[in-house]
């Protein structure tokens, strides 16, 4: 609406929240700061709104830049809340789905900035031969609003492209069937898998990742308006990460520090059989190899993985130590002292036995386990409440569990180099699977990123 202080969500803080304020910090720009407490607010009182360092933080102030080469969100640095989103496509036109993406793209931009998804349609012209006693249909609005008065959080949105969108049951649905990658292949079945329909594939995906979780939700949820008549959300899964500093490992919810072999990271030398195997460092980024509308692009592998917290919790520190790899609380190898010692698998203890046991997590997810398969791993944890659970057999036990765990998120080249290999031994080895279990997920193919006025996906479109 032209004029309308509260056409975004700048504008909702300049309009009466807050003073606006512009800041530069490295390059990425701030928004307005807000709420209604002032600045010179002893803690207590702050405190007692319920306004803390956390929810007032300069992380909330900061947006992600949505153009550029590559897709944000993949090498973000790490947002402490997800929305993950998968759809399929129900138009049967080609040029509906690229209309589709060009909006998305616009949307998109827009949250990231901090402003409405869209502008409020126009009023139309009026229409002389109306019935005067019938009210107008009323306009839709552009943004829900749930968003507004909200700073941007860090806002990223990252797209991808499912198998569906190329082929499903056979059909070359909108002639794009030629130009599928090699690297975008069906994932196999895994040994333990439990794979629930409802939670698995999709044609579209879209991950959301900010510093609100409403921000997060906020922008699945303009995306899924605007998507109406062209695709409808197939599966969605929201996902958080704990309060940690800047240079920490988070933690997952089996307690233990999950990223920290990390490629394009901190992450320490990895040695076998008397080889170092540095860090690698084209992982994640699709190169000359690929078609060139993914270059500079990236393939996602999502899983959603339930863990047993009870079973877990019941088990002593110690074996829970050996059954990761490491030590619990200061996140070092078996073995080691500090979190980023060197993960040496030929070590071995005095009686001749592996130090890190042979099935531990750490060993058989290691690049220098597996031929260098690598992958960048960004991973959410999440809580879904609990479901019931009761048993047919001795000791016939009733009771509820909880329906939680690990959103896992990784980025790679290319599956068959780095998640397939990996998950195939983890699968049949890893004596992390006695307490986890994995009921949903995909694979998709994330383009590079929107440039100029263009937007994700276009060079699919237009090969």
């Amino acid at each position: 609406m032209t004029g309308c202080p509260f056409a975004s969500r700048r504008g909702f803080l300049a309009g009466g929240l807050a003073g606006g304020l512009a800041a530069g910090l490295a390059g990425v720009a701030r928004a307005a700061p807000q709420g209604d407490v002032p600045r010179d607010a002893p803690p207590a009182d702050a405190a007692a709104k319920g306004i803390t360092a956390a929810s007032q933080g300069p992380g909330r102030q900061e947006s992600v830049p949505f153009r550029g080469a590559r897709q944000a969100g993949i090498l973000t640095p790490l947002q402490s809340h997800t929305y993950f989103a998968a759809f399929d496509l129900t138009t049967t036109r080609q040029a509906e789905v690229a209309a589709l993406l060009a909006r998305w793209t616009l949307a998109a931009e827009h949250m990231a900035r901090g402003e409405a998804a869209q502008p409020d349609s126009p009023a139309p012209a009026p229409d002389p031969g109306a019935d005067p006693a019938i009210p107008p249909r009323p306009r839709p609005a552009g943004d829900s609003g749930e968003a507004f008065g909200l700073a941007p959080a860090r806002l990223s949105v990252t797209f991808g492209f499912g198998a569906g969108l190329f082929v499903r049951d056979g059909q070359d649905r909108y002639g794009l069937a030629s130009r599928r990658p090699e690297a975008l292949v069906d994932l196999p079945r895994f040994n333990g898998d439990q794979m629930q329909e409802a939670r698995t594939g999709g044609d579209l995906s879209v991950q959301a990742c900010a510093d609100d979780p409403q921000v997060a939700f906020h922008a699945v949820r303009q995306l899924a308006r605007i998507a109406g008549g062209v695709a409808v959300l197939r599966w969605v899964q929201s996902g958080f990460s704990a309060n940690f500093a800047a240079n920490d490992t988070p933690r997952n919810l089996m307690g233990f520090k999950d990223g920290t072999q990390n490629p394009l990271s901190r992450r320490p030398e990895e040695s076998v059989g008397g080889a170092v195997r540095p860090a690698t460092k084209d992982a994640v980024w699709v190169g000359e190899d690929g078609p060139a509308w993914m270059r500079g692009g990236s393939y996602l592998v999502v899983r959603r993985i339930r863990v047993a917290l009870e079973h877990w919790d019941a088990t002593d520190t110690e074996f829970q130590e050996q059954v990761m790899g490491r030590h619990k609380v200061s996140g070092a190898p078996l073995g080691g002292t500090s979190e980023f010692d060197p993960l040496d698998l030929d070590a071995v203890d005095a009686d001749g036995n592996s130090v890190i046991p042979d099935t531990a997590h750490v060993r058989l997810a290691a690049a220098a386990s597996n031929g260098g398969a690598d992958m960048l791993r960004r991973g959410y944890s999440y809580n879904d409440g609990v479901n019931m659970v009761a048993e047919r057999w001795p000791p016939w036990r009733q009771g509820l569990e909880y329906d939680s765990g690990l959103l896992f998120i990784c980025y790679q080249r290319d599956p068959r180099a780095g998640f397939i290999p990996v998950f195939e031994q983890m699968s049949r080895l890893d004596m992390l699977n006695q307490y986890v279990t994995h009921t949903g997920g995909g694979l998709f193919a994330c383009p590079g990123g929107a440039q100029g006025n263009g937007f994700i996906g276009q060079g699919l479109f237009e090969a």
